[in-house]
């Protein structure tokens, strides 16, 4: 098939190269403009243009893909089918009416629960044993289109946002030349989803990753996981930002209030929550690099008592 390509970050590149490895014509890679990076400010690639470049596939940056002249630009493709994977721009009717057969999204998730941004990370926020990945045919609503096929995917005890981004990129990019080749053969199928089941999730903030160390420690230590690695659970030690990467539920103690250091040796650093205590084992201290959590303490005093915020 004739492919119109729409992504942005690496999440969206396995399913570029599967389209390709499968034998189809990607004629162009739609994606976000160049962003400024890091205190250099210096602009880099999104992940889907370094790809598509390094295949010689012409690359489009559009500010708005609604304006006429984004518009018209992709009718002189005559695409077959659009795969739209985590571009981050809403597709207008125009161009959704546009392909021979039609728009695909690949969505994180197993529609219609997780419906919006931010899937991957809410499911292992929310505690979730299962998530996956969906094709659907694309209509006017925020993935609200009918389903054409799902795969699913069990979450590990340690599962990272970071690594089920990974699992179910690979997932997705198989689903997709999966469901292209039945879209092709005719074979496909298209199931409405039960608006009465859907659920919809929140875009994640910096501010999402401060701690409130008055919750669980079983939330606290989902939201460790689901954060990263951005924007990374954090709080504040000697005034200083005090990032969190990697923690467990530990025994706590009850009569101290919650963000009170109750313990500080080779296992990690143990702060009283709302119920439990989460041990710290990997952090990262503003200006520093990330460490064990022994290795910070051979270099900073946290003494029992002592209060995080």
């Amino acid at each position: 098939m004739k492919v119109i390509f729409m992504g942005t970050p690496d999440f969206s590149v396995a399913a570029l190269e599967a389209v390709i490895e499968a034998g189809h014509e990607v004629v162009l890679a739609v994606t976000q403009p160049d962003k400024p990076k890091g205190r250099s400010g210096k602009y880099c690639y999104p992940p889907v243009k370094e790809c598509a470049m390094s295949h010689s596939i012409p690359v489009y940056q559009p500010r708005r893909l609604r304006d006429t002249e984004s518009i018209e630009l992709l009718r002189g493709y005559e695409a077959d089918i659009i795969v739209v994977v985590a571009f981050g721009q809403l597709l207008p009717q125009e161009i959704l009416d546009m392909p021979r057969y039609c728009c695909m999204n690949i969505h994180a998730s197993l529609l219609p629960k997780y419906r919006g941004a931010a899937p991957v990370q809410w499911a292992v926020i929310n505690g979730d044993d299962v998530s996956g990945v969906t094709t659907m045919r694309m209509d006017a609503g925020l993935d609200t289109g009918d389903i054409m096929g799902c795969t699913r995917v069990a979450l590990a005890p340690d599962e990272t946002a970071e690594s089920l981004f990974v699992r179910l990129g690979e997932e997705g990019a198989k689903l997709a030349v999966d469901t292209m080749e039945r879209i092709e053969n005719g074979t496909v199928t298209y199931t409405p989803q039960d608006s009465d089941k859907a659920t919809h999730t929140a875009r994640i903030t910096k501010e999402m990753g401060l701690v409130n160390w008055a919750r669980p420690a079983e939330e606290l230590e989902r939201l460790v996981r689901g954060l990263d690695p951005w924007p990374g659970t954090y709080t504040y030690f000697s005034g200083k930002i005090f990032k969190i990467w990697k923690a467990c539920v530990t025994a706590g103690d009850d009569r101290v209030q919650p963000g009170t250091v109750i313990s500080a040796d080779r296992s990690g650093l143990a702060i009283q929550t709302g119920k439990d205590a989460l041990l710290l084992t990997e952090v990262q201290l503003e200006g520093r690099k990330r460490m064990d959590a022994d290795a910070f303490l051979r270099g900073n005093t946290a003494e029992p008592g002592m209060v995080l915020v």
